[in-house]
């Protein structure tokens, strides 16, 4: 249950980056309660998933999730550069993952 939760809070992360970027292209202030939002539950869920995870584990998952997962969502919707050279390093990112979640 740890590691579905670790990807959740991975998810939330991504979601947070997504509302970040929205504040940067629209000002809207009000973008900024939801960013809030979405950083505390990613965080609170982190913390979770950290009770049966080890924490460079949990936090390296966690991160690569976001990082993963921001560069897909701006690569699909928000039209970012979709070189050979890119999406090779986000499979590493991804491979990384599921290798911390085979050796723990």
């Amino acid at each position: 249950m740890a590691w579905f939760i670790l990807f959740i809070a991975g998810l939330l992360e991504v979601v947070g980056v997504v509302i970040l970027n929205e504040i940067a292209r629209t000002k809207n202030k009000w973008l900024v309660v939801l960013l809030a939002v979405a950083f505390v539950c990613s965080f609170s869920t982190l913390k979770v998933a950290m009770n049966d995870i080890p924490m460079g584990t949990a936090y390296a998952i966690w991160s690569g999730i976001g990082t993963g997962g921001g560069t897909l969502v701006g690569m699909l919707i928000y039209n970012e550069s979709k070189s050979i050279k890119r999406i090779f390093f986000i499979a590493l990112i991804i491979l990384s993952i599921v290798g911390l979640k085979l050796i723990n």
